[in-house]
């Protein structure tokens, strides 16, 4: 099992019970939308996002971005860091139908694939330092690349998460996080240029 320095957020008891197999860390759960309303757990959050750094990892639905984008409103962005898990269509075991959107969630994502969300998101593991690089991409850059602001930019950006497993929902900025944070130059040019082929 690997062990990850920052500790990690969660919507909900089972989504912790999932990484509870998959890594060693302290796991917090956000009880869903209770985290809206809960002034203690937020100061938890706080504190361990200055003590040792947070890693947020939400489902990749509607709901699941709701509480992202709260999160990242109330907590210190040089503190948290963003894990994405891709959007992949089914229902989780203990389900008898799949969610809203027919969308597995953390529970029922493969370990590996949630580990590697982790790696991707910069997670210091088994106590080593996290990787950290220099920006590659700004708004400025998507734009000259044809990802932002101009016409079929939208299907452009669509494709690139596609190519890169990630959640077809990703904002802009989310989308330059992701990429600064777990793209070379010569990865990201590449992605651009299989997209366009």
């Amino acid at each position: 099992m690997v062990r990850v320095k920052e500790a990690i957020v969660v919507e909900g008891r089972y989504d912790r019970m999932r990484l509870n197999s998959v890594v060693d860390a302290v796991i917090v759960e956000t009880s869903g939308f209770g985290i809206f309303r809960n002034k203690e757990q937020l100061q938890l959050l706080r504190r361990l996002a200055e003590s040792r750094g947070l890693i947020i990892l939400t489902d990749s639905d509607s709901a699941g971005f709701v509480i992202r984008d709260h999160l990242s409103s109330v907590l210190p962005p040089d503190r948290v860091k963003h894990a994405y898990i891709p959007e992949l269509r089914g229902k989780e075991r203990r389900k008898t139908a799949p969610s809203k959107e027919g969308l597995l969630g953390v529970e029922g994502t493969e370990g590996e694939v949630i580990l590697q969300a982790l790696i991707r998101a910069g997670a210091t593991l088994d106590g080593q330092e996290a990787v950290t690089t220099s920006p590659i991409v700004d708004k400025a850059r998507l734009y000259a690349d044809g990802l932002s602001g101009v016409p079929d930019s939208a299907s452009q950006r669509e494709k690139l998460l596609k190519l890169l497993g990630l959640p077809s929902k990703l904002s802009v900025n989310r989308l330059i996080d992701v990429i600064n944070a777990t793209m070379s130059e010569e990865e990201y040019q590449k992605s651009l240029h299989e997209i366009r082929t």
